[in-house]
């Protein structure tokens, strides 16, 4: 431990597995007091054993659920938005209501975390908040990835908005956008395309390997950091090479 974010609150959805998790567990390596949520409330409680302050089942899609939470959670310092979803499909494959899921899922919790903690932060005199998009649909096109890479475009988006909205009152918002990670979701993702789909997912990164979740939450660290006191409205691309 560095105690790089020693004296922080931090706040995570998808705090159970992947990504969110990974960055949960290294918030809190590097001395953040840390509260984890996910739907699935015996995954994330598990992090407790791994010094995770709080845990608690949150569905992000929930408004009053998430306007609770942010009110018994109080201030924090950090704002995580991991949570999301993978459409498999063109716009044949689309219907509306996969549309509107996924926009819910991906884009709309985002709206509604931010709204339910941003005022603690500005009262607080500031704060980081870090989103994951994706480098699909932000960089690069990725077939069949319609309505995915279309929430991951508006999450990009509305980091940028509120980073200038609120760009003076001591606010940082930033995107992560990963290119292929071996998470749950991926390995499931690979299972589903049959035979070779895991070596599928490995030939289109340059680099011949699949990124790992403890890689993207050395950058989200970063950015929920003092250390990137400067930065700002930024989609941070780590992709292994994907998108050159």
């Amino acid at each position: 431990m560095s105690d790089r974010l020693k004296g922080k609150r931090a706040f995570v959805t998808a705090g159970a597995v992947g990504i969110g998790r990974a960055c949960a567990l290294a918030f809190a390596r590097e001395g953040a007091t840390v509260f984890a949520t996910d739907i699935d409330e015996k995954g994330v409680a598990l992090l407790t054993k791994d010094g995770i302050a709080e845990t608690a089942k949150l569905d992000v899609r929930d408004t009053a659920a998430v306007n609770a939470m942010a009110k018994r959670v109080g201030t924090v310092d950090i704002l995580l938005n991991a949570a999301g979803f993978v459409h498999h499909g063109t716009v044949l494959e689309c219907s509306e209501d996969d549309w509107d899921f996924s926009f819910d899922l991906n884009v709309k919790s985002m709206h509604r975390t931010i709204r339910a903690f941003l005022p603690g932060m500005l009262d607080n005199g500031g704060g980081s908040i870090v989103n994951i998009s994706s480098a699909a649909g932000v960089y690069k096109a990725a077939p069949n990835r319609y309505v995915y890479s279309a929430t991951k475009a508006a999450v990009a988006a509305l980091t940028r908005s509120v980073a200038i909205d609120f760009i003076g009152k001591g606010i940082r918002c930033n995107a992560i956008c990963p290119g292929t990670i071996e998470t749950p979701s991926m390995l499931g993702r690979a299972a589903a395309a049959g035979p070779g789909g895991r070596d599928m997912f490995i030939a289109r990164q340059p680099m011949g390997r699949l990124g790992t979740a403890e890689e993207i939450a050395s950058l989200v660290v970063y950015l929920a950091s003092d250390e990137s006191a400067f930065t700002t409205g930024v989609a941070y691309i780590i992709d292994g090479g994907w998108t050159l």
